[in-house]
This record gives structure tokens, C-alpha cells and sequence, in this order.
């Protein structure tokens, strides 16, 4: 049975822990998984790999995923703004740390990274989240597992 769904990443930003993780499930599951990035990334020779090189720019890569992004296919970032446009699109998202956007949270996070941008603006908070552990893969890994054994291989 053929897969009709893709696995899209914003590779700008996704570390290698969660690239080798995808890169296993895209061969075993037989999926399309496409990593869109303003650089080059190597990717392994696969036939289900792929690595799509958009022109630098603000939001050239995230413009691109938006514009391929089809309903059930999985988009991995954690840009809020980003997930917010393929969520609309009915597509799903997972972040490096495992967490599921969807439409009953995207509103919420969009209006917590709003706040952040004005508390790290205003001097009052600094720095960024923490560095990513054996949980966080962890999660990775089961986000990606549960949506792969609901949508993949689904004529």
C-alpha cells in the first residue's frame, strides 16, 4: 500500500539526534522524508531522503514547507509560527523535544512566544531553552512512532 503522506523537517534548526532518528523511521516505514534548508545538509542516499536547498532569506525555508505541506503529512519544527500555518493546512508537527502542536495548543503557544519576544526585548529574560537530553530524544522518538503507526502506509 502506498504511503500519500510526506515527513517534512525545518533542517535549519533540527539537531542530529532527531535527523538520525527520522532518517531510520523514513527507510523503515518507506516514507517520504524531505529536509528543507537555506544550506546544505547531508542526508543518506536513500531513495525515501531527500534535501531541498531554498536561497537564504527570513522565512525562505518555512515559505517552502508551507507551500508542500498536504493534510496528514508531519512537519518536524519548533517554529510556532510555522506550525501554526501547516496546522491550518491539516497538516500535523512534532518538535525536537517530542511536544505535539496541534489546533487545540497552537493558539496558546503562539501567544507564549509573543510574550517571550517582548519579556526578551525588554532586558527581562535571556538566554534560550535547555540543551536537549535523553528524554527529550525519547519523546522525539515516541511522537514520531505514534504518528507513523496511525498515518503511514494509509492508502
Amino acid at each position: 500500500m502506498p504511503n500519500n503522506i510526506t515527513i517534512w523537517v525545518d533542517a535549519d534548526a533540527c539537531p542530529t539526534p532527531m535527523k538520525e532518528i527520522l532518517f531510520r523511521a523514513a527507510v523503515r516505514v518507506k516514507i517520504p522524508l524531505v529536509f528543507v534548508a537555506n544550506h546544505w545538509i547531508r542526508v543518506p542516499a536513500s531513495p525515501y531522503i531527500s534535501m531541498t536547498q531554498v536561497p537564504s532569506g527570513f522565512d525562505v525555508a518555512d515559505d517552502h514547507i508551507v507551500l508542500k505541506v498536504a493534510k496528514d503529512d508531519l512537519v518536524i519544527t519548533s517554529d510556532i509560527p510555522l506550525a501554526a500555518e501547516v496546522i491550518e493546512k491539516g497538516a500535523h508537527v512534532i518538535t525536537s523535544r517530542g511536544e505535539k502542536y496541534t489546533l487545540s495548543n497552537i493558539r496558546q503557544r503562539l501567544n507564549m512566544r509573543d510574550f517571550m519576544d517582548t519579556m526578551r526585548a525588554s532586558g527581562e529574560m535571556t538566554g534560550g531553552p535547555p540543551a536537549l537530553g535523553s528524554k527529550d530524544k525519547q519523546a522525539f522518538g515516541n511522537a514520531l512512532d505514534q504518528y507513523l503507526a496511525k498515518y503511514a502506509n494509509k492508502a
